[in-house]
């Protein structure tokens, strides 16, 4: 086993190590394996005893899998947890790992439309067989519909505006390319923050592609199931959106952030947090690999 760092430069990959607390002889799952860095530092703790259960739907990440009878690397979304390991036998788990986003691979694989560096189809598709591509996003949608994602997922003040611009290019014919978007995009943002505003339009529309959010709340949803007591989970995000649904789910047992209380008044909630504030990476890591800055660690552990 290598690690795969042209694929993806694992992320605070020691702090999530430590975090887990692993047993060797232990059964892991990393939801979201990608260049398999993170699953191989875990898998290297583990004993014969141990086993490791990886996801990821996306059919480049297989190439980063290997050989093993403690491995298994299933190919579906993380959202489907809970189905795939009744389906291997198991229980109950003794912690689990998502490292969410885009992979470095995904970003820089210039066919896959999710950077704004190159110029690509407008597909942004982490799972290539789904249906639903940015293009089909940017291009189909009604402008209350694209004013809902801009302002829910880019977090963008002027949404408004850039939807008028986008449809207005529309009438003219398909937005195709990712330059396309990116034309669009620069009429609207603010003087010097080109490239934030950018990528905000871009976060936005591959969050609505791959339902991110949807499938993050359906994966935390599940995870008070298959955690055996004491148990770890641990969560890295990248943007406020996906931070703040595990900060809620963590810290108040809901997904809305809403406090649960039993008939006698007692909080209802799976989880206790391990760090009250998210770990952030060093400034040596961030010097290293700059998809790192934004990243944000979260540690719970199994109530009962």
């Amino acid at each position: 086993m290598t690690n795969n760092q042209e694929y993806h430069i694992p992320v605070m990959l020691q702090e999530c190590i430590d975090a887990m607390c692993i047993n060797p002889d232990g059964i892991y799952v990393d939801v979201t394996f990608g260049g398999g860095g993170h699953s191989r530092a875990i898998f290297e703790k583990l004993s014969s005893k141990g086993r490791l259960i990886a996801f990821d739907q996306d059919p480049d990440a297989r190439k980063n899998a290997w050989d093993a009878p403690n491995f298994d690397l299933i190919p579906a979304n993380f959202e489907f947890l809970s189905n795939h390991l009744r389906l291997l036998g198991v229980k109950e788990v003794d912690g689990l790992l998502a490292d969410l986003g885009v992979s470095s691979h995904q970003f820089d694989e210039d066919t896959r439309g999710f950077s704004i560096r190159t110029e690509a189809e407008l597909d942004m598709r982490m799972n290539q067989r789904s249906q639903l591509t940015a293009a089909d996003v940017v291009n189909d949608y009604e402008e209350k519909e694209l004013l809902r994602i801009f302002r829910s997922y880019g977090e963008i003040k002027n949404a408004f505006r850039l939807v008028q611009e986008i449809t207005t290019e529309r009438r003219n014919g398909r937005i195709k390319t990712t330059n396309d978007l990116i034309k669009i995009g620069t009429r609207c943002a603010p003087k010097h923050k080109e490239n934030r505003y950018l990528a905000q339009v871009f976060q936005a529309v591959r969050i609505e592609v791959n339902d991110e959010l949807g499938t993050l709340e359906r994966l935390l949803e599940q995870t008070a199931e298959v955690l055996k007591p004491k148990a770890r989970l641990v969560v890295m995000s990248y943007h406020s959106l996906e931070d703040r649904l595990v900060k809620n789910y963590t810290k108040r047992g809901s997904l809305t952030g809403e406090i649960e209380k039993d008939f006698f008044g007692n909080v209802l909630k799976p989880f206790t947090e391990i760090v009250r504030h998210p770990i952030v990476p060093s400034e040596e890591e961030v010097e290293r690999n700059s998809r790192a800055r934004s990243a944000k660690l979260r540690i719970a552990e199994r109530n009962g």
